[in-house]
């Protein structure tokens, strides 16, 4: 699967994601509005001193008109989102797992994270892959100029380009394992660090080595190799990138219709 298509539709699959920045911000000056208000009349010696003279029956019925109003509008907010992201193209579509995927796919609702495992030749293979860092727009790319500028280009242009963390456990039977903290960008995977670990004796192996770009360039190329071999490559990430966007407008549709029904309670 070519990587321009499946960004073309992760992109469109990420328009739920834009539009949930311009709800917050409508949310946020509806929500400010109606904390000043509350503010403004739970504070004000003027307020306290009108409600002492005001009638019983008169209080409670203002008190009445205001308190579900606010949960009202919040309610009918929630909703507008809830229906905006539902409404949007391919939501109903799942992302279906290409044929001869290394890995098994341990996907937890209601969790930022999904795990990948696989057995390589008496290694056991764990895989946690995390929500996307999404890079769709201008604003994005204004806000990587600098990074641009940097000697040798490459952290410019890789932090330019939507990414998807990973931490990669290759373990051995006798408890030692190596662990790579990786971020995967289109057909492409760096390594960020890699360490060894005991789980029987973590002390005996306190020094996790140098950083990773400190290493030889061979030395590197061969790491990246055996990560390839063990089935981490990009073919693997590309898709995983398109998994975890639509993972996380259902949990983002999830996680509104939590709020909604406690609002509601």
């Amino acid at each position: 699967m070519a990587f321009s298509a499946i960004f073309q539709r992760s992109a469109r699959k990420a328009a739920p994601l834009a539009s949930r920045l311009i709800g917050l911000q409508r949310n946020f000056q509806s929500s400010a509005a109606i904390a000043s208000v509350i503010k403004r009349a739970s504070l004000s010696p003027q307020f306290v001193r009108s409600a002492a003279c005001s009638s019983t029956r008169n209080f409670s019925s203002e008190v009445a008109t205001k308190s579900p109003s606010s949960s009202t509008k919040l309610l009918e907010v929630l909703q507008s989102e809830i229906d905006v992201v539902e409404e949007s193209e391919d939501n109903d579509q799942t992302v279906e797992v290409p044929k001869g995927f290394p890995f098994e796919i341990k996907d937890n609702v209601g969790e930022q994270t999904v795990t990948l495992t696989r057995e390589y030749e008496g290694e056991n293979i764990v895989v946690e892959v995390s929500m996307p860092s999404l890079i769709t727009g201008e604003e994005d790319e204004e806000d990587n100029e600098d990074d641009d500028a940097d000697e040798d280009g490459k952290e410019g242009e890789t932090s330019s380009q939507s990414s998807v963390p990973l931490l990669v456990v290759v373990s051995k039977k006798d408890g030692l394992s190596l662990e790579f903290d990786c971020t995967a960008y289109p057909d492409e995977i760096s390594i960020n660090s890699l360490s060894l670990k005991n789980s029987e004796a973590e002390d005996e192996l306190a020094y996790e080595g140098p950083d990773f770009l400190d290493l030889d360039e061979n030395l590197q190329k061969a790491f990246h190799k055996y990560l390839e071999i063990r089935g981490v490559k990009p073919s693997t990430t590309n898709f995983l990138h398109e998994y975890m966007i639509e993972k996380d407008n259902k949990e983002y549709v999830r996680w509104l219709k939590d709020v909604k029904k406690f609002v509601e309670a």
